[in-house]
Parts: structure tokens; sequence; C-alpha cells
């Protein structure tokens, strides 16, 4: 099915925030601004720790219901514990072109993607209500274009429907381009329209001419770039930016550049053999057993 080809947009745009916020004092809505209880918990999530990372968004979002950021991280942590228990996360994933163009094999686990798809929805209906007092809330953009992206790799990686997940992909570029258009230094947008960039650049001729039809366009350079941007601005978005780039650098026989991002992220997280296992592998090194990840 030519849809299978779009699988590889799961790891591409999982805009799902699963990152510390850099510091910022000036204030404003939690989507833009460090807050020190997520950033808190998106380092838990980075270091593979789901469960602590979980009960940290769990509370704040319980002090800040009408937030539709927290549900948001909530949904981003489920998505990126299956995204890793299924071995998505790592170059043996992607640089191997038959699981990249399919996707997983088996099933999901059912109990994580409800409690995903839940928060989701959560998320979604505190965005439509901020819209309804301001149709143009930067903050519920964000929302949106986290949630269809996040969405959109779940319908393609995980559950293989295809139809669906490009529904969802043209949704997040949707919504961040309207968020740019009104927060033009919400770096952490690049992510989503970087990754489509990327994806749809890599696709063959006749794939993207049919996608060409639906309004996206791809660009294989453009996307690495604007993945750049989120790098060197983002908030949320900064280090997943990262992986995704050292994968994409991969791809394309960049090494240096795949180096040093993947270096950074094992110094980052000392902890997490995810990253010093793609460090060595970038590096072409033999990986000791206790250097394996272990989903």
């Amino acid at each position: 099915m030519r849809f299978r080809i779009y699988t590889a947009a799961c790891l591409l745009l999982f805009a799902a925030a699963a990152c510390p916020a850099s510091s910022n004092e000036g204030g404003g809505t939690p989507a833009f601004n460090s807050v020190p209880e997520l950033a808190a918990g998106f380092h838990s999530l980075y270091a593979l720790n789901f469960s602590g990372a979980r009960e940290q968004f769990d509370t704040w979002e319980s002090q800040h219901p009408e937030e539709p950021f927290g549900e948001i991280a909530v949904a981003a942590s489920y998505l990126f514990e299956e995204l890793y228990r299924q071995g998505v996360l790592s170059s043996d994933f992607f640089l191997n072109e038959k699981r990249f163009l399919h996707g997983i094999e088996g099933k999901p686990d059912p109990g994580r993607m409800k409690s995903f798809q839940e928060a989701l929805d959560k998320a979604r209906k505190l965005a439509k209500q901020r819209q309804s007092k301001n149709a143009r809330d930067p903050e519920a953009f964000f929302a949106l274009s986290l949630a269809s992206g996040m969405e959109s790799n779940s319908d393609m990686m995980l559950k293989k429907q295809h139809v669906e997940s490009l529904k969802r992909l043209k949704e997040a570029n949707e919504y961040a381009k309207l968020l740019l258009a009104e927060q033009p230094d919400a770096n952490d947008a690049y992510v989503a329209l970087g990754s489509a960039n990327y994806i749809i650049g890599s696709l063959s001729g006749g794939a993207r001419f049919m996608l060409w039809f639906g309004g996206i366009h791809g660009d294989k350079k453009l996307g690495m770039e604007q993945l750049g941007k989120t790098i060197n601005g983002g908030l949320y978005l900064q280090p997943f930016a990262k992986i995704l780039l050292a994968l994409a650098a991969r791809r394309e026989k960049q090494d240096p550049v795949a180096q040093k991002l993947l270096r950074e992220l094992s110094e980052e997280y000392p902890d997490s053999p995810l990253y010093a296992a793609e460090y060595a592998k970038a590096m072409g090194h033999i990986i000791p057993a206790e250097m394996h990840p272990s989903p």
C-alpha cells in the first residue's frame, strides 16, 4: 500500500514536547515559557523514566486544569514510551528501509494507546475552550498542532491507518503555520514543518506528485534547516529536534552532524542507554551489551 511509505513520519512528526524547557523568566503561558515542574517531567521522560515523568505531569495538570499543555505532556509521555518500547527511536529502525516504510511489527499496547487518546481528547477540548475566547490563541494553536502531529504518528506507525495519518499530518502543519503567524519566535513549531518537509522530500517522485494535489510539498534540505531552527531557538522540542536531525543526518550520510547531536544528547542524559548507544553507532563503535537499550 502506497501510504505505508509515510510510516516514517511517526518518528519525524512526534511533536510531543518530550524535552526539558529552557529558561525564560518572561512569564506567560506554559507552552512558551519554562515551567520548572514541566521541565523536570520532560527531563525524566527523555531519561526514559516514563512513570516518573507522568507523575510530574499529572501533578502539574491537576493544579492547572484549564491549560491544554498539561494534557499534551501526558499524551506525549504515552506515545514516546510506546515508540521507545517498539524500537522506533533508534537508527536500527530508522535506517532499515523495510521498517522505515512499513512501521512496527505487531500491535501497540492497548492500555497505553487508550490513555494516549484520552489525553489528546482532553487537550483538544481545552484548546477549543481557549479559542472560544480568542480564536487565534497561540497556546491553543500549539496544543492543536502537537495533538495532530502525535495522532498522525500513532495512526501511521502504530495503527497503520495511513489515510487518517495523512489528514492529521496536514492539520499539524496548518496549525503550526497559524501559530508562527501569531508568535514568530515559537521555534518549536518548526519540528512539525521541518519533519514533514524532510519526509515528503524523501519520497519517490510518484508519491510526492500525489501529495502535491493534497497541498503537501517536500524539501529535504529545507526540512533539516527547519529542525535546526528548533535546536537553535526552541523551548520544549529542542532535544527532540536533535534526535530527529541526527537520524535524518545519518540517512543523508552527514555523519559529523549526527555525531555532534548524539554526543550532546548522551552527555545531557548520561543515564539513558539510548543516546549512548546511538552515539556509539554513529561513531562506528561496537556497542557493549550494557549499552543496549532494553525496551
